[in-house]
């Protein structure tokens, strides 16, 4: 394939996807040490980039596939894509996401229209019984990556960002299956070759690095990760092509920088996004790139994400920042010295959010009980100079450790 396939999905797909805004940030450019600027890919209706893809293949089906109906596997945003564009255009759908996809994109999926089916632990497995679904009821399968006209739906993302950010550097890019960076870089190199394109996956899943590195494709074993959305054991046939001769490079990062990624779009960009959208950010913030001083674009591919999720991240980054603590406090057990202890914390700004007594099971001397307290403070030196205080007063404080 070439760029005029993408060129042509372009036209194809005026007015049935959202051209997305590319907003610079002055906060992540100063933490990156960057010109820094955001591609909102999770502002698409359903919350993804994939809908570029699976819009243009839908769009170019005859009639007797239309109504034959289609068939995919998805971890969720492709699956949601496809309900989606399906139903706007009257084709039945059938989508097979993995029984551990976020309920979020199950729900969403069904309430588009389609028929949705649990299968497997991973998209793997419910790529094979997709596979079946499209033998035994005659349906038409949509890639959701390995296709030339999902390649090239993707690949819109780079012409418009050449268009929005003429003066780009670097375009970093989440891979899971490879479809995006694949569509994104041929776009932007076929105009600016000079321009940086790098991808990034889970270290649970690196497919893509392990496919490169050993000169094929490679399967992996099953992994989780909360970058669901990129978390393919096997790259395509097509996309390793193009990723091989196209990009730049391709990094990985971990679990704890991805979470954090989230955390940092979610306070300083006030945008949700889901694992596999927070993947570039975690990469220019934890990751030697050697682009110090450029213009790069972070593709924040979709927004996704449970609330669950969402919770436990904000929670986990909230302990790792130390505004969120548990301290144990040994105290005397008689009246009035569990409101001293409350006054003092309050007297240092700190707020309790959860209190708890122990006594049948503390180790401490009859006479004496310990409290568990979980306080909300405004970072680390604030937790610092509250056990100070409580020192100082005569209490022995011990921090307690997340679970």
């Amino acid at each position: 394939m070439d760029v005029a396939e993408i060129e042509a999905a372009r036209e194809r797909l005026r007015g049935a996807i959202y051209e997305t805004p590319c907003a610079y940030s002055q906060t992540l450019s100063e933490l990156t040490g960057t010109r820094c600027f955001v591609k909102l890919e999770n502002l698409q209706m359903t919350g993804s980039f994939k809908e570029r893809g699976a819009a243009n293949l839908l769009l170019q089906l005859d009639d007797s596939e239309r109504r034959r109906g289609v068939v995919t596997a998805s971890a969720g945003n492709h699956g949601l894509a496809v309900a989606f564009h399906a139903a706007r255009l009257n084709i039945p759908a059938v989508i097979v996401m993995p029984e551990w996809a976020p309920l979020i994109k199950v729900t969403s999926a069904r309430h588009y229209g389609a028929e949705v089916i649990l299968h497997g632990a991973n998209y793997d497995e419910a790529y094979g019984r997709a596979c079946e679904l499209e033998h035994d009821r005659r349906l038409v399968f949509v890639h959701p990556f390995d296709d030339p006209r999902v390649i090239a739906g993707q690949g819109t993302i780079g012409l418009e960002l050449l268009e929005q950010r003429p003066d780009l550097d670097a375009v970093l890019v989440a891979v899971g299956g490879g479809g995006l960076a694949a569509g994104v870089a041929m776009a932007v190199k076929s105009r600016r070759p000079e321009v940086r394109v790098i991808g990034v996956e889970a270290d649970a899943l690196p497919a893509m690095r392990r496919s490169l590195d050993a000169g094929g494709r490679v399967t992996l074993a099953p992994a989780s990760t909360i970058a669901d959305g990129i978390a393919v054991r096997q790259v395509g046939e097509r996309t390793f092509e193009l990723a091989r001769k196209l990009l730049d490079d391709v990094v990985t990062v971990g679990e704890e920088e991805l979470a954090n990624a989230i955390l940092l779009l979610l306070e300083i960009e006030k945008t949700v996004v889901e694992g596999a959208g927070a993947a570039p950010l975690a990469a220019l913030v934890n990751r030697a790139l050697g682009l110090g001083g450029a213009r790069v674009v972070l593709v924040l591919s979709g927004g996704n994400i449970d609330v669950t999720m969402l919770s436990r991240i904000i929670e986990r980054g909230l302990v790792k920042d130390g505004r969120l603590v548990r301290l144990g406090v040994l105290l005397k057990d008689r009246p009035g010295e569990l409101a001293r202890l409350a006054a003092l914390i309050a007297d240092e700004r700190a707020n309790i959010v959860h209190i708890e007594h122990n006594r049948a099971f503390s180790q401490a001397a009859i006479g004496n009980t310990e409290v568990d307290l979980t306080l909300e403070t405004s970072g680390r030196p604030h937790v610092e100079r509250l056990r100070e205080r409580l020192a100082a007063d005569g209490y022995r404080a011990v921090e307690r450790q997340h679970e």
